[in-house]
């Protein structure tokens, strides 16, 4: 088997890699790039040929593992795409989503050079229609279930990263018998709210694994929680609102049954939380109708119809949206997107982020050349909808609520196997994944790679 790493190596988005087995050719995710020059790289053409892609195999949702699936089909895929069934859920209402916004971007682009009289016209990189044409091509299936691709047989096991989340056993002929490839996802961290803890592998021939948090260590739920109450109730005591960038699919959903936790423990007062985004919505019902892969804290949880005081107002329409932004104090908001490079957040700091009575909350990993990695790292003022705004509101990370798994949890997914596997490491930026692959040749004595965008390996 040859293995070419296409994507999320060396950085963290656009996670893509491509197995060719006895003719046979296979891609894991097909991920959109985010960040710096993404709107270039996401055009450049696929490094191989669509029409020769015999199945994707999609690790989870989330749009960088998963986002250029329109643009595979539309250039001449005719495979099948095979997921869990949470995830065929996710991922359809995601697409139409990123579509959408595309759509409007083009358009507003358009506009913009019309109106300078450049006359150039801005095409978006795929439709609501090529979403349409790519649903029928999804194939869904049970985790731990192993399948036939007719030279490869796979199964997903439980990633605990959102809903629906698999890492990815492949197994394959080689010269020396059979031989197996794990690739890990987006590994979740133990506790993570509402899903299952990450399931661990006992054997394989070769891992592909992440190391988004290869560099650190997240603070406990417990402590995460406490600096969220505290910093929910020292903006509402300020006269300020609580500005909160999050993902529609996964985090959004995480957020609101921690808060509706914390009232019923009677740690926070009622509520008022705005969800600003429809997608957020749709994603929110979709994790309700999946209760099977809720862990049994979750399970208990909503079977308790009480919302507990948290007033939930969803938005639909951009004058809803609108609305919001009169309100000046005693609101959390939460919108798209988590790294602050699109969506209705924007729009939500144009009226608060210049306010000190403000608080912005960060729950997510903020990637390189993002707005959200800008102010993270202590911009003074920042860009948004053309115009320049000052940060002045009081900014937390509070990095206990990521999805992701840090050091500690990634060397524990990696410790269970029983053999010593050849590791590949990637889903890292530069440094954090070199730094990672130097802690665990220490700690496990693996033989580890940090593959480079295009490299490629027979196994």
């Amino acid at each position: 088997m040859k293995i070419r790493f296409l994507g999320a190596a060396r950085t963290v988005t656009g996670s893509c890699y491509h197995l060719i087995s006895d003719g046979l050719q296979v891609l894991i995710d097909c991920g959109m790039t985010q960040g710096k020059n993404a709107n270039e790289i996401n055009r450049m053409p696929f490094p191989f040929d669509p029409k020769q892609i015999d199945c994707l195999l999609l690790s989870h949702a989330h749009i960088d593992h998963s986002g250029l699936i329109p643009k595979l089909v539309k250039n001449g895929f005719q495979g099948k795409i095979v997921t869990t069934t949470a995830t065929a859920d996710l991922v359809e209402i995601m697409l139409y989503d990123s579509a959408h916004i595309q759509e409007k971007d083009a358009e507003w682009l358009t506009k913009k050079s019309f109106r300078s009289g450049k006359d150039q016209v801005f095409e978006p990189l795929y439709t609501s229609e090529d979403v349409a044409a790519s649903i029928p091509f999804f194939d869904r299936k049970q985790y731990r279930t192993i399948e036939d691709l007719g030279g490869i047989k796979y199964r997903f096991i439980d990633a605990g990263h959102i809903l629906g989340s698999g890492s990815l056993e492949i197994w394959f002929k080689s010269d020396n018998g059979e031989k197996k490839i794990v690739f890990s996802g987006d590994v979740g961290k133990n506790e993570n709210p509402i899903i299952q803890d990450p399931e661990h592998i006992a054997e394989a021939d070769y891992v592909v694994v992440e190391s988004t948090y290869g560099n650190r260590l997240h603070r406990g739920m417990e402590a995460s929680i406490d600096e969220m109450v505290d910093a929910i109730k020292t903006t509402f005591k300020r006269g300020g609102n609580v500005l909160l960038p999050a993902f529609a699919v996964g985090r959004t959903q995480d957020i609101l049954y921690i808060l509706n936790k914390l009232i019923r423990e009677k740690r926070l007062d009622d509520l008022d939380v705005y969800i600003d985004s429809p997608l957020a919505e749709k994603a929110t019902k979709i994790y309700m109708a999946h209760p099977e892969f809720f862990d049994e804290e979750a399970s208990n949880h909503f079977r308790v119809k009480s919302s507990a005081g948290m007033r939930i107002h969803f938005t639909t329409t951009v004058e809803e949206s609108q609305k919001l932004n009169k309100i000046k104090s005693g609101a959390i908001i939460i919108a798209g997107s988590g790294m602050c490079d699109g969506g209705r957040i924007r729009h939500h700091f144009k009226h608060n982020l210049w306010r000190p009575e403000c608080s912005l909350i960060f729950t997510g990993f903020q990637v390189r050349g993002s707005l959200g990695r800008l102010i993270v790292d202590g911009i003074k003022t920042v860009r948004v909808l053309g115009e320049e705004i000052a940060v002045r509101s009081k900014v937390y990370t509070i990095g206990g609520f990521s999805a992701h798994a840090d050091q500690k949890e990634l060397l524990e997914w990696l410790g269970s196997f029983t053999n010593k596997p050849e590791v590949f490491i990637v889903h890292g930026e530069e440094n954090v994944a070199l730094e990672f692959e130097k802690i665990v040749n220490e700690k496990l004595n693996l033989k580890t790679r940090v593959p480079s965008k295009g490299e490629e390996f027979v196994l």
